[in-house]
């Protein structure tokens, strides 16, 4: 009998564990495979805290790839295949980023590991502690992998598996040549960046402690606000320093600098536009597309026709800048500012991006920007309607794509392979 019990307590204790580890390593991935872009951005500043910037090139490969992979490891978990092989596989991946996140937590060398992408950001020891509850869980799966439930038999398992990595890869390769299908970024489409700067009442700011340095006698001391010794001339005063003791609220967006030619603030000109105003986006000049130079100058024709304001901004020098207008015969403004946000406001170089008052109301990739007989019909659509992203249709069509081939498998294994089975058995 308490062999029993304890049977029935490692198979549901497993049961916990696979269910754990396959949704969030399925979320993990998939999250990142909306933004493959930004996880590969990620991946570089690992390489360049490691000093591996020769490997850079090779970011957005790996990324495409590890992100399959995660997401093929959390899929074949939760479904029971391949159940020896993939907790194998899972005690290895988790073994290798669990020291690495310890590494990061300690030194800091990149403030945000990135596990989730931008959806759900993390400190450097939340992730260490989360690896090892899933360090846990793998070691227990490795065990007591064959008490896992299987959906489907041993005859399949190859397809299963290939496909999940295969569309996983398919999908986020759509998602780096056009925007990410969901943007978990400040800056999506409806967001109203002024507001997204803004601290809401009520909300805890920095708490620092202040220290002051004097000296007396040679020998140097640090005091507190209140006990230091300002009306002591005995002591003399050396130096004071902050230490932050409490992180305060921080809104979305930190800040938002753009600049002009001349280091002239002109934040506002973006920021305060109450007419249409759109912003070609290039982080760097030396790195944009010119594949579709003539359609981006056809939409800053069509704007100086209509009176609405276009600008370039990038975060390259006036030097790249003279080499862009030889290429392409740029004639539009440009204005300057820091490449990360750019990067961060879209995932794309160039990109276009449409705006008034403040608020995004459409953002274009590169390969997507209007052809020039669409450009008024397309603006006017933006333009006259509230902003919304309309993702939740691909969401749903991707759900579809994803879900009814392993179901029509399932079907197929269950009639083809499972009932023949259980027929012999009961023989």
């Amino acid at each position: 009998m308490m062999t029993s019990y304890k049977e029935t307590g490692i198979k549901i204790f497993a049961e916990i564990c696979r269910l754990l580890i396959g949704v969030v390593f399925i979320f993990s991935g998939f999250v990142k495979a909306v933004d493959p872009v930004g996880f590969a951005i990620k991946i570089g500043d690992y390489l360049t805290a490691f000093g591996l910037t020769a490997l850079k090139p090779l970011a957005l490969l790996v990324a495409l790839n590890l992100v399959a992979i995660e997401f093929a490891l959390g899929v074949c978990m939760l479904l029971g295949v391949y159940r020896r092989y993939t907790s194998f596989l899972l005690l290895l991946f988790m073994s290798v980023m669990t020291p690495l996140t310890l590494y990061l937590a300690i030194f800091d060398p990149v403030s945000d590991c990135g596990c989730f992408g931008d959806a759900v950001i993390l400190t450097n020891w939340e992730t260490f502690f989360k690896n090892l509850v899933l360090l846990g869980a793998s070691i227990f799966l490795l065990l007591y992998n064959q008490k896992l439930f299987q959906c489907f038999t041993y005859k399949v398992y190859w397809f299963v598996a290939l496909f999940v990595y295969v569309y996983c890869l398919v999908f986020s390769v759509w998602n780096y040549k056009n925007l990410p299908l969901l943007d978990f970024r400040p800056y999506k489409i409806g967001a109203n960046i002024p507001e997204q700067m803004l601290i809401p009442e009520g909300m805890p700011e920095d708490e620092y402690e202040y220290i002051f340095i004097y000296e007396k006698d040679g020998v140097r001391k640090e005091f507190g606000l209140d006990n230091y010794p300002a009306t002591d001339s005995t002591w003399t005063f050396i130096d004071t320093k902050t230490v932050l003791i409490t992180e305060g609220y921080k809104p979305p967006i930190e800040s938002f600098t753009i600049y002009d030619a001349e280091g002239n603030d002109q934040s506002d000109l973006v920021l305060d536009a109450s007419e249409p105003l759109l912003l070609l986006i290039v982080p760097k000049l030396e790195d944009a597309s010119d594949e579709r130079i003539d359609e981006i100058n056809n939409v800053y024709d069509y704007a100086l026709e209509h009176d609405m304001l276009f600008y370039c901004i990038t975060g390259s020098s006036e030097e790249l800048i003279q080499q862009w207008i030889d290429i392409s015969g740029a004639e539009y403004p440009f204005l300057f500012a820091d490449d990360v946000l750019l990067k961060t406001i879209i995932r794309s170089n160039p990109g276009l991006v449409l705006m008034k008052g403040g608020t995004v109301l459409m953002k274009w990739h590169y390969r997507n920007i209007p052809e020039e007989e669409e450009i008024g019909a397309v603006l006017t659509k933006y333009l006259g309607e509230k902003p919304v992203n309309k993702s939740k249709r691909w969401i749903y069509f991707n759900l579809f794509g994803f879900i009814v081939p392993l179901l029509s498998v399932w079907v197929y294994d269950f009639l083809r392979f499972r009932r023949k089975e259980e027929v012999l058995e009961n023989e």
